[in-house]
């Protein structure tokens, strides 16, 4: 009896010896399914393959910043992320120090003094990671000509960050650029043309080339900000000026990239009764980088009061959990928002928003979102302390876990009493890097561990469509 399967009739088991391409290989004695069979299913799974690896080629493995801070552009200048330190260390110090803010934040133990030691540090050498130039909500209305003077002056300043992390002479951001105005018919001409004067003026006048930090004139480290986005057009006109602004400065085809802000009802449910997400990454044709929440802005779009707009509010755990999905998988990154209350007041305020906001980091980074916004300089001490204490907690425990997957013949529980599976091997990896990259966890903590950084790196960066065969990348014996 023959038996139609994906077009090809089976009506006799195949010759043993058929040679397949792809992974099958050469067929083993008594198979029923024949070469035409496999054949016609790379035909039909062709188009599936390839948009697996378009749009979901995985983590790449690259830094994603612990936070962005957002600043108004004519108040940044180059000592911005130093005097954020400074002024953070300060209102630790004032308080009775980090040790007491570490109890704030719930950190007990042995590993405390650790922390604290690292975060002291960090408020030193490096204060903020992802600093947010802004043209937007936070510069206001104001007439063309201040705005254009501030776009020219915060390329200047974002050049000068990339020369000072170069040569090690001051503070500076990893990662830095503008936020502008949103594509709505109000502003869009405004926010055109401050990227374009930002863009236009870092290349030209950035004098990175001349320093020897860059190829083509822009920072490694830059991000645009497309805020308050609420169609896939405003999308594909962004994907449009980047492309523009390559062409008119000689740039590389695809060099400039963006963030999309969250911050519209119609993201999460368009008219269509669709989610926009999806279709807006595609529109982005890989210029996409990440995927912000907003956390007021949106809360207001559904009519919260403003009592109540929060992080942590239920309609904010809805977006995010869509937005989360959303992502995955895409190798767009994912950001929380932030809390608006500040620890600026006297001792008993500095207290309970530095609570609130440490709790609240924590809650993000154990939903994975592992960034998020700081709005004040006195928020960076519960930003880092958090951070560090949730990648050190479970460090052990994860490299240990890790180390041995990487030595299993196949995955089972033979060598370990956790049986992790390739994705779950993908989670650890990922976890034990982005503490790496923080700054939580040091290469000799990692060596120490049976570790290194490329070899985990190697793990985490893998896609989504990737064979359980990855258990073997750490270099483990097979």
């Amino acid at each position: 009896m023959t038996q139609s399967i994906l077009g090809v009739h089976v009506a006799s088991a195949a010759p043993a010896d058929a040679a397949l391409g792809g992974s099958a290989g050469v067929l083993p004695a008594g198979a029923s399914l024949p070469t035409a069979f496999y054949q016609r299913a790379d035909l039909v799974l062709a188009g599936t393959d390839a948009d697996l690896a378009r749009f979901f080629p995985g983590d790449s493995g690259v830094r994603q910043p612990v936070h962005t801070c957002y600043v108004p552009a004519d108040l940044v200048t180059v000592d911005t992320p130093a005097s954020w330190g400074r002024a953070a260390q300060a209102a630790a110090d004032e308080s009775g120090g980090l040790r007491i803010l570490a109890e704030l934040a719930g950190l007990t133990g042995d590993g405390v003094s650790d922390v604290v030691d690292r975060v002291a540090a960090k408020l030193q050498t490096e204060p903020i990671e992802d600093l947010r130039l802004d043209l937007e909500d936070g510069f206001g209305n104001r007439s063309d000509g201040e705005e254009d003077a501030a776009a020219a002056q915060a390329a200047r300043t974002v050049a000068q960050f990339a020369i000072n992390r170069a040569n090690g002479s001051a503070p500076a951001p990893a990662f830095a650029g503008i936020r502008f105005k949103c594509f709505e018919g109000a502003t869009r001409a405004r926010g055109l043309r401050s990227l374009d004067v930002f863009v236009s003026t870092l290349v030209r006048e950035g004098g990175l080339i001349e320093a020897g930090v860059s190829s083509d004139g822009l920072p490694d480290g830059l991000v645009l900000t497309l805020p308050k986005v609420s169609s896939v057009e405003q999308v594909q006109v962004m994907v449009d000026a980047c492309q523009a602004l390559e062409d008119a400065l000689g740039l590389p085809n695809d060099r400039l990239r963006f963030e999309i802000q969250m911050e519209t009802a119609p993201m999460i449910l368009g008219l269509d009764g669709t989610c926009l997400i999806p279709a807006m990454l595609r529109a982005a044709e890989g210029r996409a980088t990440s995927l912000h929440y907003g956390t007021y802005d949106y809360s207001a779009s559904l009519g919260i009061s403003a009592q109540f707009q929060s992080m942590e509010h239920p309609a904010a755990d809805f977006a995010k959990n869509v937005m989360q999905v959303a992502v995955a998988g895409t190798g767009v990154h994912l950001s929380d928002g932030s809390t608006n209350q500040l620890p600026v007041g006297d001792a008993a305020q500095r207290r309970e928003s530095w609570a609130l906001h440490a709790r609240l980091v924590r809650r993000s980074l154990e939903r994975g979102y592992y960034q998020g916004w700081d709005l004040h300089a006195h928020q960076l001490p519960t930003r880092f302390l958090t951070n560090y204490a949730f990648y050190r907690d479970g460090f052990r425990a994860a490299a240990h876990r890790l180390e041995v997957y990487s030595r299993r013949s196949v995955p089972g529980i033979e060598a370990a009493d956790v049986a992790d599976e390739p994705a779950t091997a993908r989670a650890l990896a990922r976890y034990i890097l982005r503490g790496t990259l923080c700054g939580a966890v040091t290469e000799d903590e990692l060596r120490a561990a049976g570790l290194t950084r490329e070899t985990v790196s190697s793990v985490a960066k893998t896609g989504v469509a990737a064979s359980n065969a990855e258990h073997s990348e750490l270099g483990g014996t097979q």
